[in-house]
């Protein structure tokens, strides 16, 4: 490769669902020459691709939080770019539903939170809840936040990586792996690229990314593993819409649920269980010296913090098949064990901790470098925010 080709204004990190919105803004804001750096031989093989599709509507997030500002807005931008791009959508809906009278007071604050963030939300009576979705059950209220939908994450991927390839500003780089990162240049295996300006959308390795950089050293991953188990297709055809429990809103976690994707399959999950990686998605996968330090990481944060110790003492308990349907069985009225069974579906979620705290990180986390930005604890409402969050990046570090 020539050597002006190495040259870039701006080189992101990472093609996940954020890498591609940024560039995509980028574009939009009129900046060019604009290099993506990929490890993988395939754009968002990692938490994009592997989403549940839920394009979340806002209902659980504070509303001074970057997540409550950008999330119903990519809500409804997606839901338009599934339209205009005839990619699949399903305008299912979801209810929040009460599994005990403790957590009612939580459902309405949720209510008046959905309020504050422009959210349309509505207090459903159990009767009023059947005729929405009759395979839930709730105990004296329900929510209905009618603009949650569905989508395919592997479709809208791909249609803005189409995009994306098909303009003269962006080049891609796939299978090229970072091995170093100065403030000018950016190597992988294969070469080095010098840039003008830097975008750390590396997902799980952002924390790395940026510690090289000397940023953000106070934040570090913990992984969390979320597995899935599956509906039978004649359970399945029975269901409208999105089932959720209602949330313990100190956790970043939303608790076991059922999905119903675009294409009409059941997912029941995921849980949150501390994986050994950033891609341990099996039991013994892809495991090496990382590990030790997350062991380590997880046996800390264990003694120092309780919201991570009920965690870990709680949801391990869903990779018994007992215990999961138990959970599940809790929101709705009509449930066999044979009506559920395992699935490859399974992700993993880097959840940014404060180490200096020893605190879960509950918001989008966004550090400036000196020639470069970086984007840490991306994670759900991401892929929903997605595009109002790039914009964002662009405006306010750029």
């Amino acid at each position: 490769m020539s050597a002006h080709k190495n040259k870039h204004n701006i080189c992101i990190i990472g093609s996940g669902i954020i890498g591609l919105c940024l560039a995509k803004s980028l574009l939009k804001k009129g900046h060019k020459n604009i290099a993506i750096i990929e490890k993988e031989s395939t754009i968002g093989a990692h938490a994009s691709g592997r989403n549940s599709g839920v394009l979340h509507a806002g209902i659980y997030y504070p509303s001074n939080s970057l997540k409550a500002q950008f999330c119903l807005k990519g809500n409804h931008y997606w839901q338009q770019f599934c339209i205009d791009h005839q990619l699949p959508l399903r305008k299912a809906g979801k209810v929040l539903v009460c599994q005990d009278h403790s957590e009612i007071d939580t459902l309405h604050q949720l209510h008046s939170q959905s309020q504050e963030n422009g959210a349309k939300t509505e207090i459903l009576t159990p009767k009023e809840l059947t005729n929405i979705e009759p395979f839930a059950k709730t105990i004296e209220a329900a929510l209905w936040p009618p603009e949650t939908a569905v989508i395919d994450p592997k479709a809208i991927l791909q249609c803005l990586y189409q995009q994306l390839s098909d303009s003269t500003e962006v080049t891609f780089y796939l299978n090229e792996t970072v091995t170093q990162v100065t403030n000018t240049q950016l190597h992988t295996k294969q070469q080095c690229l010098n840039y003008q300006f830097l975008i750390n959308a590396a997902g799980a390795y952002s924390d790395q990314i940026a510690h090289s950089l000397k940023v953000g050293t106070q934040y570090r991953f913990v992984p969390f593993k979320g597995t899935y188990r599956k509906l039978t297709p004649t359970k399945a055809q029975g269901i409208r819409c999105n089932i959720y429990p209602v949330p313990n809103l100190k956790n970043p976690f939303l608790g076991v649920h059922f999905t119903k994707a675009v294409h009409g399959d059941v997912y029941i999950g995921p849980t949150a269980i501390p994986a050994f990686g950033p891609e341990n998605y099996g039991l013994f996968d892809n495991l090496g010296t990382h590990s030790l330090k997350i062991l380590g990481a997880n046996a800390l944060l264990f003694f120092k913090n309780k919201k991570f110790r009920t965690l870990a003492l709680t949801e391990p308990k869903a990779y018994i098949d007992l215990l999961y349907y138990r959970q599940a069985k809790k929101l709705v009225q009509s449930l066999n064990a044979k009506d559920m069974h395992r699935s490859n579906k399974i992700g993993i979620r880097p959840q940014l901790v404060n180490w200096n705290t020893k605190e879960l990180v509950m918001d989008f986390v966004i550090e400036q470098g000196p020639n470069s930005v970086h984007i840490l604890n991306a994670i759900s409402p991401a892929f929903t925010s997605a595009p109002e969050f790039a914009d964002y990046v662009i405006d306010k570090h750029l």
